[in-house]
């Protein structure tokens, strides 16, 4: 499935040939993405781009193509001229650590009577009594949350600008401003 790798501008909105507003998610794009210093790349990988007559890059992935391309070669956002719907790849916002009620919607305990007076946001009851003796494996508890690698499928292209390398898509993507993504026809 031939790709690029690209870096999230952010996002705006377009209208519509119908008069609608319609979100989408500007991103720069491109097959080596990103510059690198030469002091901070491996003498190996400096033999590749070398090789490729490039200065090094910071992100590198690999795509299958159908059409045969030589090394070194420049592939823009030309490529997704013709393509109605992409899939993007990304890394999801972190929100580090998260209680049960922001992580997986939780009502706590405030929402009932008996006295909860000092457990509004806890779990609850987490596992059985003497037996089983522990807590099953994929028990919802409060934990580390987001930074997870995120695939939005079939996103609609809606422009492509080959003069600046960029890439109108309709709808959001995940990460943040200035992340790298990997947008695959």
């Amino acid at each position: 499935m031939p790709g690029l790798i690209g870096r999230k501008i952010g996002m705006t909105s377009v209208f519509s040939a119908d008069g609608k507003n319609v979100p989408c998610t500007v991103i720069e794009a491109g097959l080596g993405f990103g510059e690198a210093k030469e002091k901070n790349t491996t003498k190996p990988m400096m033999g590749v781009f070398k090789k490729a007559g490039t200065t090094p890059k910071a992100h590198l992935a690999e795509f299958k193509f159908d059409e045969d391309y030589n090394l070194g070669d420049t592939i823009t956002v030309e490529l997704f001229a013709d393509a109605e719907f992409v899939d993007v790849v990304g890394t999801s916002k972190g929100k580090g650590f998260q209680g049960v009620v922001k992580r997986h919607g939780f009502g706590g305990v405030g929402q009932s009577t008996h006295g909860q007076d000092d457990r509004l946001r806890k779990p609850g009851s987490i596992g059985a009594c003497s037996y089983p003796a522990k807590v099953f494996k994929g028990m919802r508890m409060g934990g580390h949350m987001g930074g997870d690698r995120v695939t939005t499928q079939n996103l609609r292209v809606l422009k492509v600008i080959p003069e600046s390398n960029l890439l109108i898509i309709k709808g959001s993507v995940a990460g943040c401003k200035g992340s790298t993504l990997l947008i695959k026809k």
